[in-house]
């Protein structure tokens, strides 16, 4: 059973999302609140596996809220939530440590889906979706992210570089290993050796590295 905790302004909003997710056997809602304020106290005191963050809220935006999970011990996965596919505070959001995003017009199936592969810690995003969004942060970042980019990934063997550049197209382990004719094991070795050595939270922080660092392109 996967403990979720919804975190949004807007009751009907809450209540929505809490009768798809429980439309599930899998999924379970244990705790609400309706701001970024409360929601450490209720990680703290529910430790849900997933946390569903709004990101606009009035008293502690998603923003600021993400990263006050994060820094709990052994912090739940933490996806945003928002209207708009390509907001700003989105990409300051999987900097702070989310695992990813959901647009909240997101078709329930997805949704369910979704939270499924964020509780089991593969994928974040679709490929798609996500070489769309670190391309556009990459894009409107500064000059000398390239040359940070590049010292943090000098630390990384040729292998992990492979791994790095299908990590950023969104790729699965099982997909990554299949491509790279290497057991799915071995390729979670990998992934979790690169992240370490990147000093990344997650695979999405992983994928915006290798963007900064010209591994990938926004095409």
């Amino acid at each position: 059973m996967t403990r979720l905790l919804i975190v949004d302004d807007e009751a009907l909003v809450r209540a929505g999302l809490k009768m798809i997710l429980e439309s599930d056997e899998e999924l379970e809602v244990v705790a609400e609140a309706e701001d970024g304020a409360d929601a450490a106290a209720m990680v703290t005191r529910h430790r849900p596996d997933v946390v569903l963050m709004d990101i606009r809220m009035p008293r502690l935006d998603g923003l600021a809220a993400t990263r006050a999970v994060q820094a709990l011990p052994d912090p739940p996965k933490v996806v945003v939530l928002t209207t708009f596919d390509l907001d700003d505070y989105v990409f300051r959001a999987l900097q702070a440590g989310a695992s990813g995003f959901l647009l909240k017009d997101t078709p329930p199936r997805e949704l369910v889906q979704a939270i499924k592969v964020v509780a089991a810690g593969d994928a974040m995003l679709s490929p798609a979706v996500t070489r769309r969004l670190i391309g556009h942060y990459a894009k409107d970042s500064r000059a000398d992210r390239r040359r940070v980019g590049q010292a943090r990934i000098s630390k990384l063997t040729e292998r992990e570089r492979e791994v790095l550049v299908e990590v950023g197209s969104g790729l699965p382990n099982a997909d990554i290993g299949k491509k790279l004719f290497m057991s799915e094991a071995t390729v979670k070795a990998h992934v979790s050796r690169t992240l370490v050595k990147l000093d990344a939270t997650n695979r999405v922080q992983a994928a915006i590295i290798a963007y900064e660092a010209g591994l990938l392109t926004d095409d």
